[in-house]
């Protein structure tokens, strides 16, 4: 009896710890993998100004070279989360914070 319920103990403990490595093997629609690039490109985007701050702070960019990298790289941010509004309006998952333009 009690071999029984360590082996249904062992056979939920191994279900469980599995369900990432199962999730992730299952295939997933376009606008998943759409939408998960878009959410990847925006965290790089985000990476890349806390990292030009970082170096303003640290006096490796001089102000002039972080006027103009600073803009290009907000504009490219505000890109990236207009094409994510784009995709997630389409799929109706839409964020109503973005809706009226972020601002709350």
């Amino acid at each position: 009896m009690e071999g029984l319920i360590a082996a249904l103990l062992l056979s939920a403990v191994a279900w469980f710890v599995t369900v990432p490595l199962r999730e992730a093997s299952r295939p997933s629609g376009a606008g998943d993998s759409d939408l998960a690039a878009l959410e990847d490109a925006k965290e790089a985007k985000y990476r890349e100004i806390r990292d030009l701050e970082l170096d303003r702070a640290a006096g490796k960019v001089a102000e002039e070279e972080f006027t103009a990298a600073n803009a290009e790289l907000r504009a490219e941010a505000i890109a990236i989360l207009d094409r994510l509004d784009q995709r997630k309006a389409a799929q109706g998952r839409i964020d109503l914070g973005r809706v009226d333009g972020g601002s709350s």
